[in-house]
C-alpha cells in the first residue's frame, strides 16, 4: 500500500510541475505531444499542413516561416516547443528573449529522436508514457536494422523535389534512416540540411534506389537513363515524431521489392 501511495504522489507531483499552456511551433513536435498524451496543454499551434485529429479548435500562431509574435503572446503560454527551422534566426533569437520556458528539438539521428520523445513528455506530465515511446520506439528501430540489413548498403537517392531538385544531407535524420532499411545515401557526405543537386550529379552517383515524394515525379524519371528503381515515399518520414518509425517500415518495404 505505502509503494502505491508513493508512486502517486510521484505521479501528482508530475503533474503538478507540468506546463499548462503549451504552443508548437512545428507539426512534428504537435504530433509528440499528442503521442504522449499531453494534447490536452496545447492552446496553439504553427500550422504547416493537417493537423492530427482532435486538434482542429487550436489557435493558430501563423504558418511556416511567418510566426504572428502577437499572437503567440496572446496566448500566455508556459513552455514553447521550437523546432529551430520552423522560424527565422531573428524569431528564434525573440522567442529566447522572452523568459518562457523553451524546449529545442533538432533530431539528427533516429537516437535522438527517441531521447527527444522521452524528454519533450516531461514538462507535458507524461515522463512515464514518454519513456514507454521512446523504448518502443528503440526496439521498433533496432528490429527493422536487423531486418533489412545488407552487407553492402543500396544506394539511395532521396529526393525531397523536383524543381529544383533537392535532397537531404548527411546529418538529416532522413539519413539516418535510410540506413535502417539497408541502404546509403549517396549525398551523406553534404553538411547541408537540404542541399540542392544536379541532375547530372545524381547520374555520376549511380543510386540503385531513387525515394521520390509522389508518383508525378516518379514518372518524371522515366526519361532520363537512371539504372536504378524508382518507388514512392512514405510523407511520414519527413516528420521526426513516434509515428516515423512505421513511415520507414513502409518505406523500407517498398525498397526492398
Amino acid at each position: 500500500m505505502r509503494q502505491l501511495l508513493a508512486c502517486l504522489l510521484l505521479v501528482l507531483c508530475a503533474q503538478a510541475g507540468a506546463a499548462q499552456r503549451v504552443v508548437s511551433l512545428a507539426p512534428s513536435l504537435t504530433e509528440i505531444a499528442v503521442e504522449v498524451g499531453g494534447q490536452g496543454r496545447l492552446v496553439g499551434v504553427l500550422d504547416a499542413g493537417p493537423r492530427p485529429p482532435g486538434l482542429e479548435h487550436l489557435q493558430s500562431v501563423g504558418h511556416y516561416g511567418q510566426l504572428d509574435m502577437e499572437q503567440l503572446l496572446a496566448l500566455k503560454p508556459d513552455l514553447i516547443l521550437l523546432w529551430p527551422g520552423s522560424v527565422g534566426p531573428a524569431q528564434r533569437e525573440q522567442l529566447r528573449r522572452l523568459g518562457i520556458q523553451l524546449m529545442t528539438a533538432e533530431p539528427h539521428s533516429l537516437e535522438d529522436l527517441a531521447t527527444e520523445l522521452a524528454q519533450i513528455a516531461v514538462p507535458l506530465g507524461q515522463a512515464e508514457r514518454g519513456r514507454q515511446l521512446a523504448d518502443a520506439f528503440r526496439l521498433r528501430v533496432a528490429a527493422l536494422r536487423e531486418r533489412y540489413r545488407r552487407s553492402v548498403p543500396l544506394r539511395v537517392f532521396y529526393q525531397v523535389w523536383d524543381a529544383p531538385l533537392y535532397t537531404v544531407g548527411g546529418g538529416q535524420i532522413i539519413s539516418d534512416g535510410l540506413s535502417v532499411c539497408g541502404g546509403r545515401n549517396v549525398f551523406d557526405d553534404l553538411a547541408l540540411p537540404a542541399p540542392q543537386v544536379s541532375l547530372e550529379a545524381v547520374l555520376q552517383r549511380d543510386p540503385q534506389v531513387i525515394v521520390v515524394p509522389n508518383q508525378a515525379q516518379a514518372d518524371a524519371w522515366r526519361k532520363w537513363p537512371v539504372k536504378g528503381r524508382v518507388v514512392v515515399g512514405d510523407p511520414g518520414v519527413e516528420r521526426p515524431s513516434g509515428q516515423m518509425v512505421e513511415a520507414l517500415a513502409r518505406l523500407c518495404e517498398r525498397m526492398d521489392q
